[in-house]
């Protein structure tokens, strides 16, 4: 048996006690398949229900977040158990809200400490019948599901998560008032809410931009059509990692699937990276990754508008040796974990202090010290996927990392263990 199949199946078993130590080979080059966008295949899905089929939503992502999402979509049980899946909790919850039914939906114990308050509170000024089970503002919840709801003008701060503001606008179109969602504040991550936008139009929904803050949505119903969900930029931005921290000069890596024209505001990496070294070359529906020869002295970056992405610049940085002051980044607190403070404590095991202004900026002045019984040192993913995939390619440059409960990836990337043993990692199961 070899180790990533053990791996399997005793993380299935033991995911509490699972460990692996990344070993990292000579060089880097090949081809990889990412996995499809969860972020567009949640959309879809959601949309695709309120149109009356998800049957012609293809390549659709074999991602934890997903799978849940399709589960009870398919049995529509009366529970609802949605696990970590931060968006599929939130999309659900509003489609819920608008579909015939009495349901309880619930998840895992982080989950359960997600807020969702913000969320709720929009729904009910909408018309939604739903009530807290357990924590007041906190999931689980039960909603008694109304296909009539009136809708209208509803104000939201666009300061917190944009998968609250898309959960409010894809349901839109099935509000007897349409729905006017006025965005105060600050908005963040932004081009995820114009990729809700454009699945919507896709599917035959009336919404727009009315103004900078000010979207509008017609009581318009969906039409079921044919959806080709594109691969992932968020996962791509792991081989950008590992091109930019290997050590031979002709390391090279084919991403397909990949489009320049995305609906993927993660694409946008893809500039940030080429100031560290690494150039995008587009091959049709296909890109292509190397090393260019560039690397800056410092990276100034607001994230706003691509958050996920922090984790692996704020590794890439470290291991390049390039100081950096990152901003935008409020949203993380509320992710899978407090990712702030979650690279604060793992980025200190490996000799980096980073320092935190205002809850929304990570600061590094480019001092390495050295840590004692470093090789002792494991790294925590805190149930977050992104802490264990951006972490694995520490060992490009340290020769080894050890991580602990690898299994997280599954939420985004089920397959990325073994994507990294196809090109030279060793993965060895504790």
């Amino acid at each position: 048996m070899g180790s990533l199949e053990f791996f399997r199946i005793f993380a299935s078993k033991f995911v509490y006690y699972m460990q692996i130590k990344v070993v990292a080979p000579k060089e880097i080059g090949g081809r990889i398949v990412l996995p499809a966008s969860k972020s567009i295949s949640n959309r879809a899905l959601t949309i695709g229900a309120l149109a009356g089929s998800n049957e012609t939503v293809e390549n659709v992502s074999d991602c934890d977040d997903t799978r849940v999402m399709q589960a009870w979509l398919r049995e529509r049980p009366d529970t609802i158990d949605i696990g970590a899946a931060g968006t599929a909790m939130r999309f659900s919850t509003a489609l819920l809200a608008v579909s015939e039914g009495t349901h309880v939906i619930t998840g895992s114990e982080r989950m359960k400490n997600r807020p969702i308050g913000i969320l709720v509170d929009a729904l009910r000024q909408l018309g939604a019948q739903i009530e807290y089970v357990e924590k007041e503002n906190f999931p689980p919840l039960q909603i008694v599901g109304n296909p009539c709801l009136q809708g209208g003008k509803v104000y939201l701060s666009g300061s917190v998560s944009s998968q609250y503001v898309s959960a409010l606008l894809m349901i839109g179109p099935m509000l007897k008032n349409g729905l006017i969602l006025k965005l105060i504040d600050e908005i963040v991550s932004r081009p995820y809410i114009d990729m809700t936008l454009s699945i919507m139009r896709k599917f035959g929904a009336k919404v727009g931009w009315k103004d900078s803050c000010s979207i509008v949505v017609e009581n318009e119903p969906y039409s079921p059509c044919s959806y080709m969900v594109e691969n992932d930029w968020s996962a791509a931005s792991y081989w950008y990692e590992m091109v930019a921290l290997a050590t031979n000069a002709d390391a090279q890596v084919v991403l397909p699937k990949l489009f320049d024209e995305s609906l993927q505001g993660d694409s946008r990496g893809a500039e940030v990276f080429e100031r560290l070294g690494v150039a995008t070359v587009h091959q049709g529906d296909e890109v292509v990754l190397s090393k260019n020869g560039k690397r800056t002295e410092r990276l100034d970056v607001n994230f706003v508008e691509m958050p996920d992405l922090a984790q692996t610049f704020v590794v890439t940085c470290c291991m390049m040796g390039v100081p950096f002051h990152f901003t935008g980044l409020q949203s993380l607190k509320i992710k899978e974990t407090d990712r702030i403070e979650a690279l604060k404590k793992e980025m200190s095991k490996l000799g980096f202090e980073l320092e935190v202004r205002n809850d929304s900026e990570l600061i590094w002045n480019g001092r390495r010290v050295v840590v004692k019984n470093a090789d002792e040192m494991a790294i925590d993913t805190y149930e977050d996927h992104r802490m264990a995939m951006a972490f694995a390619p520490v060992a490009l440059v340290d020769g080894r990392v050890v991580i602990n409960n690898p299994q997280v990836v599954s939420k985004s990337y089920p397959h990325y263990w073994e994507d990294l043993k196809s090109v030279g990692f060793e993965i060895d199961v504790l």
